[in-house]
């Protein structure tokens, strides 16, 4: 879970409604993207492609090859030995306790996300995109809202004067 909200941004609800079919291609092998569908995201646009992080794809393998035959397509790939499967309500929980028995205060479920937003944002350009790819990958409707999670840095703002 940890992964899915850092390495790729997703929101709790995002990570209790992703199925096997959303991180594996046509043959079942993990794919390269998480294709997220529309029910498993917020509103009517919600869904995207996101590119699979190296650790993240690692991390998925590694789950596949302990799940075995448990998984499916249709089967979501965060779920507990008591239940089929998280609800958004739950991954934001588990994520509050976890926080919290590491001494984070204030932090939530969607603190991963924030922090991905935000180091997807400062290197973007050099990936040769832009802010706009930013908001995709987010799974925003408005630039405004992407803008919202990225943090400010001072550092950044006097070394890109330098390079001009």
């Amino acid at each position: 879970m940890v992964l899915l909200s850092f390495r790729a941004g997703l929101r709790a609800k995002e990570i209790a409604k992703l199925t096997w079919s959303m991180v594996t291609d046509t043959t079942g092998e993990v794919a390269d993207a998480i294709s997220l569908h529309n029910r498993a995201s917020k509103g009517r646009d919600g869904g995207r492609t996101i590119p699979l992080h190296r650790e993240l794809a690692d991390a998925l393998l590694g789950l596949k090859a302990v799940r075995g035959e448990r998984v499916r397509p249709d089967r979501p790939v965060i779920y507990s030995e008591r239940a089929p499967g998280y609800s958004p309500n739950a991954v934001a929980i588990w994520f509050h306790t976890r926080y919290r028995e590491i001494g984070l205060e204030g932090a939530s479920s969607h603190s991963g996300r924030r922090t991905f937003i935000t180091a997807v944002a400062k290197k973007i350009t050099e990936a040769g995109g832009s802010l706009r790819d930013v908001q995709e990958m987010a799974g925003h409707s408005s630039l405004s809202m992407t803008q919202r999670y990225i943090q400010r840095d001072s550092a950044a703002k006097r070394n890109v004067i330098r390079l001009i």
